[in-house]
């Protein structure tokens, strides 16, 4: 087991990562809890949710299932599962667990925000993509404007995060966690990028053991960056790489129609795009989407999606100031920085792109 510690302007918190945890999560849950709030959904609840309840055998454990996927993150199934806290009477002093990927987590850890306003959060993460979204303490819902645009910074009291859990992962489940994965590795260095790149080249190598050896050093990235800057005032910007067209597109295909690395993987390869235009610069464009394609990734905008309603979505994102754009720009990889980036700019390098 490997052990990592966030520190914060707003407290600290442990992340545990190894194989076979979640039958010992006891261990890392605080014990003084008057209650266990475990939100879970309904692909994840009967291979995890018995495991987990046995771990916390002999406490007041409670459980809501919600429906797989990320129609679920909206303000309805939010107020359900509020609601079935308060009818079970649970204080101030109870805890919510998070048992699922970054749609169970992003919802349970903003519901521990604001039940009572503010309870005890652990986020055990069950996806790939969970080792991005589970630490840095940024929870929410969707609003049908846009994704994520409801939401807290509230760091959990743990994550504990049990890699067996990769082996069970459906191929477009691991392959939209991966992005991020990749994403971890473009904006930290050319090093970490090449390694990652060699290792899992395609498809066929994208085992939960090769990715395993990545994954406290993707996590370790982000960890890095959130302590430097847990509000996303400034360096934690980095972390959206990718994400103002990838959001763009999620929404415009409907949530849960496009996995979220799956949209972010065309969004990473825009923002280089992007960035040459932008800087005037050569980057190894062709080189990530080469290696996208061989993991089966996205690398285009899906047919049907028109540049007015993207242009239009992306002036939703949460790094625009006074209506204008501001992009997460890459100089070269592991060098970023975030930029306002002239509106006739990004429209014409979106039109060519969607070619």
């Amino acid at each position: 087991m490997e052990k990592k510690m966030i520190r914060t302007q707003t407290g600290r918190y442990p992340i545990y990562v190894g194989r076979d945890l979640l039958g010992h999560a006891g261990q890392w849950i605080k014990p003084e809890h008057s209650g266990y709030y475990i939100v879970t959904d309904s692909h994840v609840a009967p291979k995890y949710l018995p495991v987990l309840e046995k771990a916390l055998e002999g406490r007041k454990v409670w459980h809501y299932t919600i429906p797989a996927g990320e129609a679920s993150k909206n303000l309805d199934v939010y107020s359900r599962v509020i609601t079935d806290m308060l009818e079970k009477k649970l204080d101030r002093q109870a805890c919510v667990i998070a048992l699922g990927g970054g749609v169970v987590g992003d919802l349970a850890g903003f519901v521990a925000a604001t039940y009572l306003r503010g309870v005890a959060f652990v986020q055990i993460p069950t996806t790939l993509l969970a080792h991005d979204s589970s630490v840095g303490g940024k929870v929410g819902i969707d609003h049908p404007l846009g994704k994520n645009l409801i939401g807290a910074f509230y760091p959990p009291e743990a994550v504990i995060f049990d890699t067996a859990a990769l082996e069970t992962l459906p191929p477009r489940e691991m392959k939209s966690g991966f992005a991020e994965l990749a994403k971890h590795s473009l904006i930290q260095s050319a090093t970490f990028y090449h390694d990652l790149k060699a290792s899992i080249p395609d498809l066929s190598a994208l085992s939960a053991d090769r990715v395993g050896a990545f994954l406290m050093r993707g996590i370790s990235v982000k960890a890095d960056i959130v302590e430097q800057d847990e509000r996303e005032q400034g360096l934690r910007t980095f972390l959206n790489f990718g994400h103002t067209l990838g959001h763009a597109i999620e929404k415009e295909a409907g949530f849960g129609t496009l996995a979220h690395g799956e949209a972010v993987a065309i969004g990473m390869i825009f923002a280089m795009k992007l960035s040459e235009e932008y800087y005037g610069l050569a980057l190894p464009v062709q080189e990530v989407r080469e290696w996208f394609d061989r993991l089966g990734l996205p690398t285009r905008v899906p047919d049907g999606q028109s540049a007015d309603r993207l242009m239009a979505q992306m002036k939703y994102d949460k790094k625009n100031k006074n209506g204008h754009y501001r992009f997460v720009l890459m100089q070269s990889v592991g060098h970023l920085s975030t930029n306002q980036v002239p509106e006739n700019l990004v429209r014409r390098v979106l039109e060519s792109f969607m070619r």
